[in-house]
This record gives C-alpha cells, structure tokens and sequence, in this order.
C-alpha cells in the first residue's frame, strides 16, 4: 500500500520517536511504499492564520505551506499517524495540521447547492494510530477519549466508505517497564507489516 506516516513529537529521542522508527520497520518489512512526514522537523507551522482563514475555500494548490501536504495525502492509500497523546488529544502541532491540512478540495468538497460535505479522502482504506498515553486505558475512557475520536470518527468519515481504524497504544507509558516497552514497539512493527 501506498503509506502516508505523519510523524509529531518535538524530541528526536524519544519514545515516540522509536515508535516511529518501529511503524517504518514494519511497513518496509510488508513492502509498502513510504513517505514520512515528520512536522517538527519541517518546522510545520501550525497556525491557522486569519488570511488563510478568510481564504480558507481556495484551492490548496494556492497555499504553498500546505501543497506537499495536501498532494501526500491524495497520493496515499493508507495513513499512519504517530504522536504521543497529550491532555487526551493529539499535540498542538497535529491539530494544527488538521486545521490547515484537511481543507476543501483535499478532504472534502461542499458541492453547489449541497448541505452535506463529500468525502474527498476516498483513496485512503486505512487509517492507523500509534500513540501513547501517561494514563491508564481506565482513566482515558473516563475521559472520553477525545483524540481516538477525532480520527476514528471524525477523520474516517472523510475517506473511503470501507475504511478500518487500528488503534495501537501504550497506556501508562509513564510507569510502562522497559520490557513493556520493547514489548510495544515489536506490536507495532508486526501490525504495520500486515
């Protein structure tokens, strides 16, 4: 499959960043074809800015920020996304990328006269989260797990109609033993090959 990772975490050692280094693993061992973006190392700006606000209906063709983007996500067949979950959420930088990234004419289109939007995101088939979380799988769904619903609810809905979600977390990373986490990041590289 044609793999679109999105990588999100400020230090370059960190957990996250073997997380990531495992999804790569696993999907070169399955022979998907790859592109990575990794946004702090772009320096993705993520604010939505009240000039592309205001010109938010324009073609993403006219926002060179975002064009590369928006061209990766009509290329790939399948998305992963791997950040660590901070205040139940995907980071500010993520968001932000959904905010600036996901734009009409990418992820979907209001037709004239239309009072639902089209999905515009019908090449991607799946949709993978790789994430961790400080807390227990208990205290996250007492939250409400709002960032897993972003993306398997509000995301999906924006791609092809047969799209499947996976959700691979570590819970309690900040307890996990270093067992736990070596256990994790094998997990993930034997999902990402499939």
């Amino acid at each position: 499959m044609r793999t679109l990772v999105v990588y999100c975490h400020p230090e370059p050692t960190s957990f996250t960043a073997a997380a990531r280094d495992a999804a790569l693993d696993g999907l070169m061992a399955g022979r998907h074809d790859v592109r990575t973006i990794d946004l702090y190392a772009e320096n993705f700006d993520p604010v939505l800015s009240l000039g592309e606000h205001a010109n938010h209906l324009a073609p993403p063709e006219t926002k060179p920020d975002i064009a590369t983007h928006a061209e990766a996500l009509r290329w790939c067949e399948s998305i992963v996304f791997v950040y660590p979950t901070w205040w139940s959420g995907q980071p500010a930088m993520l968001k932000g990328w959904f905010d600036r990234v996901l734009v009409q004419d990418v992820a979907w289109t209001l037709p004239e006269g239309a009072t639902r939007l089209q999905p515009g995101l019908r090449n991607i088939r799946r949709i993978t989260v790789v994430t961790s979380h400080g807390s227990t799988k208990f205290i996250n769904a007492l939250e409400g797990e709002a960032g897993k619903r972003t993306v398997t609810r509000s995301l999906r809905v924006l791609c092809a109609r047969s799209c499947r979600t996976q959700w691979i977390a570590l819970y309690n990373i900040d307890r996990a033993a270093e067992a736990t986490r070596t256990e994790f990041l094998q997990r993930v590289r034997q999902k990402l090959a499939t």
